[in-house]
């Protein structure tokens, strides 16, 4: 007979997820075992988030340098030395790695085990030499970057997320395909840092937020010199002595060649199952993903899965959010349901875009024209005008009672401005709540509060209203 490993809980895959989920079950007190076959912290750390937050940090510089004649500083133009860019992208993830490290997890009691996961039945999986009859098993697995069916890719060198923040020479021309998050974000920052960026996508960029803040985004984007196609196919890559051409069709059907030094595939992302055997788990997945519920639960009862993997939104916090759902649940019994619109995303552009909830499409679905739009510029705000950035806008949505169904904002520091409007779907505030707020001046904040004025703005034209405060001052 077979010799088990009987944990309470195995987790697969040492990603964002995975790591928050095997580090509180074992402070918990429950026995885990996590099975990493790469490296660990997994996308986030090592070829997603982190790096390319440092890389846009570096260009961020570089274009400080430039708009300094804005405020009476002598511009010099910057000269971006991509090997000590690396450097510094390299540093960044070294001081966080230790927090995701295999000597981190086993000093926290977990069993780590490296190498590849696979289901030998329903309740079994393997790794090397070792089986696992857990309690609970966590499929935690993620994705990577999905390679289209591209004539000539195959035999033409091309970078990814995987493979770009290696780079130690300076891409000079660089062809990106995909104008998603990705790689809007790494157009802006590889421009930014001197190198001539063309970036080709087959729909309209950035097609997952409102086009109304997307549209700011992208003006400022192009301003900045890259040269976005919108509504382009590729048609074939091939590859030159020293350089790359892309055949590509334009809107009005007329082919052309587009030439650079490097290519950056930045189409998309496919979830890590291949290997997992899931079928023998009795595991149902389509190629977006695992299929789970609303509990996080797959179609064999003893199996989660989160994050990427798991056919959703794919983002570090979504990971994070659902790990505490999985504890919750595996370990306690508890019940949860994942509410996927308290979940708020950005993209790290400049001016940066951020979304929770709905958007005002969606909205338009589910009530018609019963809701409210409401919109406040930057440019009406006293900070954004110090800053000298006054591009960016402000939309938050609500239903008639004034409940806020959703928020979106582009401009400075909009990942950060989402926040406060996360916290108030997820606890079913009004708009109200942001009129009896105070916010120190001057602050980009202050446009909460700007915009839930304009909530009862309408409401003051009332005549019964004005008729009532009218007769509160008679008789004050």
């Amino acid at each position: 007979m077979a010799e088990y490993l009987k944990p309470d809980l195995c987790v697969i895959g040492a990603g964002s997820g995975g790591l928050s989920v095997a580090a509180a079950a074992a402070q918990l007190g429950a026995a885990v075992i996590l099975i990493e076959r790469a490296k660990m912290g997994g996308d986030c750390l090592n070829t997603g988030c982190v790096p390319s937050k440092a890389l846009i940090a570096a260009a961020t510089r570089a274009q400080l340098m430039r708009t300094a004649p804005d405020f009476g500083i002598q511009a010099e133009e910057p000269k971006p030395n991509f090997g000590r860019i690396n450097d510094h992208i390299k540093q960044v993830i070294a001081g966080i790695a230790p927090n995701d490290s295999v000597e981190r997890f086993r000093g926290l009691g977990v069993n780590v085990i490296e190498g590849e996961a696979r289901f030998i039945d329903k309740r079994t999986v393997q790794v090397g030499n070792e089986q696992i009859r857990a309690r609970r098993f966590v499929i935690a697995t993620g994705s990577r970057p999905m390679v289209p069916p591209i004539p000539g890719l195959a035999d033409a060198p091309f970078l990814t997320n995987e493979t770009i923040f290696e780079q130690r020479r300076k891409p000079s021309d660089l062809i990106i395909v995909g104008g998603g998050p990705i790689g809007m974000e790494l157009a802006q920052a590889h421009q930014r840092l001197g190198c001539s960026v063309t970036v080709l996508e087959m729909a309209e960029p950035l097609a997952n937020d409102d086009r109304e803040l997307t549209d700011i985004a992208l003006r400022h984007i192009r301003r900045e010199g890259v040269d976005i196609r919108a509504n382009t196919k590729v048609l074939e890559v091939k590859k030159k002595a020293r350089a790359i051409s892309v055949d590509v069709e334009n809107p009005d059907g007329e082919v052309e060649t587009i030439v650079g030094t490097h290519l950056l595939i930045a189409a998309g992302r496919v979830p890590n199952i291949e290997r997992l055997n899931l079928d023998t788990a009795k595991v149902e997945h389509t190629k977006r993903g695992i299929t789970i519920n609303d509990a996080l639960k797959t179609s064999n009862r003893r199996i989660y899965a989160i994050g990427d993997v798991a056919s959703g939104l794919q983002f570090t916090h979504v990971a994070g959010y659902q790990a505490g759902l999985v504890i919750r649940n595996a370990l306690f019994g508890l019940s949860v349901k994942q509410n996927r619109q308290i979940i708020p995303w950005a993209t790290y552009t400049d001016p940066a875009i951020a979304q929770v909830g709905m958007n005002e499409e969606d909205a338009r679905q589910k009530y018609g024209d019963k809701f409210r739009v409401l919109r406040w510029s930057f440019d009406e705000n006293d900070r954004a005008r110090a800053e000298r950035q006054t591009d960016g806008l402000l939309k938050v949505l609500t239903d008639n009672s004034g409940k806020i169904l959703g928020a979106g904002v582009v401009g400075l520091h909009a990942d950060e401005l989402i926040n406060m409007y996360a916290f108030a779907i997820a606890n079913d505030m009004k708009i109200s709540a942001f009129t009896k707020m105070v916010s120190p001046y001057p602050t980009l904040f202050e446009v909460a509060k700007r915009i839930s004025i304009e909530f009862y703005k309408d409401k003051l034209d009332n005549p019964l209203l004005k008729g009532l405060i009218a007769l509160n001052r008679l008789f004050a």
